[in-house]
């Protein structure tokens, strides 16, 4: 009495069952290629010049880490750094820890 009687409706029939799927997918599809560009490559990019730039470090450079200590590296290790900070003072760090080389004389 208070209630309709609620009838379905009938989906009207698939013509070109391929095709329709094919471009139901498409926006899922071109948004990962969207993300993959804008997102994931300059990412790839990055770690690699990072990884360069770690491998090409030598004793007597500037650097700074990302705790954001800046000192001159006085030992170099396979996976460890030795950082002097102040005179005197030196700390170890881990190799992937160094975020950026900075020109000669910037630390005093």
């Amino acid at each position: 009495m208070f209630i309709s009687n609620a009838f379905a409706q009938v989906a009207p029939a698939a013509s070109g069952g391929t095709e329709s799927s094919l471009l139901s997918m498409l926006p899922l599809v071109l948004m990962f290629v969207v993300l993959y560009f804008v997102m994931i490559r300059p990412q790839m990019k990055r770690q690699k010049e990072h990884k360069a730039m770690i491998e090409a470090i030598a004793k007597g450079d500037e650097v700074v880490t990302t705790g954001g200590l800046l000192g001159k590296i006085t030992k170099l290790g396979e996976s460890f750094i030795s950082i002097e900070v102040a005179s005197g003072v030196e700390l170890q760090v881990q190799r992937g820890a160094v975020v950026q080389v900075l020109p000669k004389g910037t630390v005093k």
